[in-house]
């Protein structure tokens, strides 16, 4: 991999911003995504990705709608999910929706799938926990078939069966991009590997380089598959600002009560002002000016042997304008800068 070829993202998972105080309403989190997008690529950012959630303060709900509508007012930047919850989707209607996506933006679609670390969608549409596994295995399965081949017939234990089913549009030969997104789990590495998938780790949370071992398990099962070598992409936290000082401060503002939250409902760690630094420091936060950032990615990259990078902007309640600088400058000045990083030590896969 060159250093050209290194891509640096934004993520969202549709958060609500505010402006002067004031909380944005559903409707105005939806259009300032829009916004936020063609800012984006204006800036220079590779890709653009939404998430997947159904609970307060998430208006990420309806992804591709979302993204058709920032297909409409880009040309260039190319658009994702930071995670699609395959285990709560059909995989008849998900490859409709990004056939459809591909077409409209030409070409620029692809998708992240995962299994849910957030389990509102069961409920919501009617799926068992207790089948967690088993309904990303088989929709996995199906939603793979459908994007390699032009008929499908199958059956399975979760849907109605498929007899010589050729869907429209179609996606380009062989499908759109679609990566596998980890947690943490060796068993989605080796399942990633086993489709010749590339891979996006989450990383949320302590130490990136903990990620190595997944990262040499995920090369070593590609061969043992006999798939050639695939990306390998991160998703983590974070702000960029003019200064350290004022990225510092604004970021654990918001980042700390959504820290306390998730430390209640699911045993996340405590937000201490101490643990905080810690993340910023070597952990899993990039929050900083440019140069800060960009030094962090770039590090992170050759550890980790990164071909992309994308950076989860939003947070709840966060400034529309600081989300706007976040966006700016890490495509103006991060990315140039980490490829420029990149090129003096480069990564060696």
């Amino acid at each position: 991999m060159t250093p050209l070829t290194f891509e640096i993202g934004l993520d969202s998972f549709g958060e609500v911003a505010t402006d002067d105080g004031r909380t944005l309403s559903d409707a105005e989190t939806v259009r300032l995504l829009v916004e936020e997008a063609a800012l984006a690529e204006s800036s220079g950012v590779d890709v653009f990705s939404i998430g997947e959630h159904y609970r307060p303060g998430h208006v990420d709900s309806a992804t591709p709608v979302l993204l058709s509508a920032i297909a409409a007012v880009t040309e260039r930047i190319r658009l994702g999910t930071s995670v699609t919850v395959l285990s709560t989707n059909d995989p008849v209607r998900l490859y409709h929706d990004f056939a459809t996506l591909d077409a409209v933006s030409s070409g620029r679609a692809q998708i992240v799938l995962g299994r849910a670390s957030a389990t509102e969608s069961f409920p919501l549409f009617g799926y068992e926990l207790a089948d967690y596994e088993e309904l990303f295995e088989e929709k996995l399965e199906l939603f793979m078939r459908l994007q390699r081949e032009e008929t499908v017939t199958w059956s399975g234990a979760f849907r109605r069966s498929l007899a010589a089913q050729r869907l429209r549009p179609r996606m380009p030969r062989g499908g759109i991009p679609t990566w596998i997104g980890v947690g943490g789990s060796p068993h989605s590495v080796l399942r990633a590997a086993r489709y010749g998938l590339p891979l996006m780790m989450a990383v949320i949370g302590g130490r990136p380089q903990r990620f190595a071992g997944h990262v040499d398990l995920f090369h070593r099962a590609l061969r043992q598959s006999g798939h050639d070598p695939q990306p390998i992409g991160q998703h983590s936290l974070g702000l960029v600002a003019d200064t350290d000082e004022e990225a510092t401060e604004t970021w654990w503002q918001y980042w700390k009560p959504v820290v306390a939250q998730a430390a209640e409902e699911r045993g996340f760690y405590k937000p201490t002002r101490e643990r905080y630094m810690a993340e910023i420091d070597h952990g899993a936060l990039f929050v900083g000016s440019p140069e800060t950032v960009a030094h962090k990615i770039a590090r992170t990259a050759r550890d980790l042997r990164l071909s992309r990078f994308d950076l989860k902007y939003d947070i709840m309640r966060l400034p529309r304008q600081a989300r706007a600088r976040t966006i700016e400058l890490l495509g103006r000045e991060v990315a140039p800068l980490v490829r420029e990083l990149l090129t003096k030590e480069p990564i060696h896969v």
